[in-house]
């Protein structure tokens, strides 16, 4: 058992900090928390001490791919063996641990579900990996790799396999499910980094996307939607899925759909400021680059409307490991949540903590309270005060053990 005295708390459940306060573990789980003068200690706990350090529940990333990328050309991506894409992601998810992320969401990746074994057996440092495995896309969808010869795709990339009719995508959705993933990704619109379609296409026919929602309903597993375009949104969450990423032009309508279905909005800005701001400086080709500055205002627009609209919206920044968007400077999606979009810092560390975790299949990550497990960041300095404070993580703790990565 360890007692854990700080300046300050945030639970990702209440609206304001707990000052002076105490949190104590057992069993890797919160087994109390609240102001230090109405918290016993027990006399035989361990006791550490953070006199000027505020502690704030683990992050949670909505949205990456860990699949040791190192290049935003995706024909890189293709000559990588997964050997040595495995290894260079165990770097990233040390990084991310260092970085006060105790939970990810990966959305498409070949190597994801071995990596969230390693983890989960400590075998590799890192935070919680919760698994699509390679996402599903129609082809010539945003899954495709458009200028390769065909052959080169028809198993798949090292994100996403094709399937084209309701029967395919059914068996591609089994297949999945057969791993023991933990969603589905799917591919209802074009995208920024598919060459020969764009954001606001959508993809998929009605029939081939109910035929993969309803595998995954059938076994209990959420479906993550890559949805840019509103037609593509709208199309995603009448038959059956539960998050919309990106949302690029996410409208009124698929804003009350959003809410009917009970969904979450996941909506990256972080890789696509990084992409616009600078992306021509680290290969992404001009096409991409195109399509990035002609909707990086609807995408900001389109994330404020949610807000306003009270629209659930996790933290999810969509990097994957290059230098462009590396694995370790996540906590900017949080920023940027308060500086382009308006949240409170307390709306945009919930955002990242709390909200995120609804996207992940359990109930005891995201928020400090009672039974959850003592998943928790050291920060530096106040994030309630200066939410760049995210950025600068002092320790990370899994199940109440500090996290070396």
């Amino acid at each position: 058992m360890r007692v854990f005295d700080v300046a300050r708390l945030v639970d990702g459940r209440r609206d304001d900090a707990i000052d002076d306060a105490r949190l104590v573990v057992a069993d890797g789980e919160v087994a109390a928390v609240g102001p230090r003068e109405s918290v016993d200690a027990p006399p035989d706990a361990e006791r550490v001490e953070y006199p000027d350090r505020t502690v704030v529940p683990g992050f949670v990333d909505a949205h990456v791919h860990v699949q040791g990328a190192r290049s935003m050309n995706i024909e890189d991506w293709m000559a990588t063996p997964d050997s040595l894409a495995a290894a260079r992601a165990t770097g990233d998810l040390r990084s991310l641990v260092d970085a006060g992320f105790t939970s990810v969401r990966d959305l498409g990746s070949s190597i994801g579900l071995g990596l969230r074994e390693a983890v989960a057996s400590g075998e590799v440092p890192g935070p919680r990996v919760f698994t699509s495995g390679r996402a599903i896309s129609q082809t010539a969808g945003h899954g495709d790799i458009h200028g390769a010869p065909y052959g080169w795709v028809a198993d798949g990339t090292p994100l996403s396999t094709l399937a084209d009719g309701p029967t395919e995508c059914r068996r591609e959705a089994r297949k999945r499910i057969r791993e023991g993933v933990d969603c589905l990704k799917i591919m209802t619109t074009g995208g920024v980094l598919s060459q020969r379609d764009t954001p606001d296409v959508r993809q998929f026919t009605d029939e081939e996307i109910r035929a993969m929602t309803e595998e995954a309903d059938r076994v209990g597993v959420d479906v993550a939607a890559h949805a840019q375009g509103a037609a593509g949104i709208e199309a995603a969450l009448r038959n059956g899925a539960t998050t919309v990423e990106h949302g690029f032009y996410l409208d009124d309508e698929c804003i009350e759909l959003l809410k009917e279905c009970g969904g979450t909005f996941v909506p990256t800005l972080a890789i696509m400021w990084r992409i616009t701001e600078h992306g021509d400086e680290h290969g992404v080709p001009e096409w991409g680059m195109e399509k990035a500055r002609e909707a990086r205002e609807a995408h900001v627009d389109a994330v404020r409307n949610a807000y306003e609209e009270n629209t659930p919206i996790a933290a999810g920044t969509d990097f994957m490991g290059p230098e462009l968007v590396p694995h370790g400077e996540n906590a900017l999606e949080m920023r940027l949540l308060v500086e382009e979009v308006g949240m409170s810092e307390m709306e945009a560390l919930q955002s990242g903590t709390r909200i995120a975790a609804r996207t992940l299949p359990r109930d005891d990550v995201g928020t400090l309270e009672v039974g959850n497990r003592a998943d928790f960041a050291v920060l530096e300095h106040d994030p309630l005060a200066d939410i760049s404070a995210v950025e600068r993580v002092h320790e990370t703790y899994l199940d109440g053990e500090r996290a070396d990565g």
